[in-house]
This record gives C-alpha cells, structure tokens and sequence, in this order.
C-alpha cells in the first residue's frame, strides 16, 4: 500500500467512519470498531471508499474484516484496484 492510499482512506475514514478518536492518532493496524466505529459508520465508510476509489466490494467483502483497520482496507483496495491509486472521479488526491 502506498502512501497516497493510505492518506486517501484516512481522510475518507475522517469524513465517514464518525470515530469519536483522532484517525491520525490510530495506526494502519489499528481495529476501527475497538476504536468507536459502528456497522451503520462503515457502510458510509465502505460507500464512500468505492467513490474514492472508484471500485465497488463484491459481497464476499462484505465483511467486518475488511473494514477494521486501514491495512486491511488497503488490501482489499489493492486487491480490487489492482493498484490502489484513488480515481480523479473521486476526489482522491
């Protein structure tokens, strides 16, 4: 994961995940729901993610794990993106 992605999804996490902490305070391993997120903030976040980075997660991504920290966004990011650079439709940097 590179760094325009990781600051890509700090800033979507910032403006979707409504987490009562500081993003820039957690790590890239960080848990998201241990650090306030709720199921209802990471459909927002998982919404917000596919505009970023104009991508859309199958339903087999679907899943807690791919929401829990930045790494494992990031990876799921890649994975689909084949790349993880945001799209310019997106807003991404």
């Amino acid at each position: 994961m590179n760094d325009d992605t990781r600051t890509v999804i700090r800033r979507v996490l910032r403006e979707h995940a409504r987490l009562p902490v500081d993003v820039d305070t957690l790590g890239d391993d960080a848990d998201l729901f241990a650090a306030g997120m709720t199921s209802h903030a990471s459909v927002n976040l998982m919404l917000a993610l596919e505009d970023a980075f104009d991508i859309e997660f199958p339903d087999r991504m679907l899943t807690r794990g791919v929401f829990d920290s930045v790494s494992a966004i990031a990876a799921a990011i890649t994975e689909l993106s084949g790349d993880g650079e945001p799209s310019a439709a997106g807003g991404g940097t």
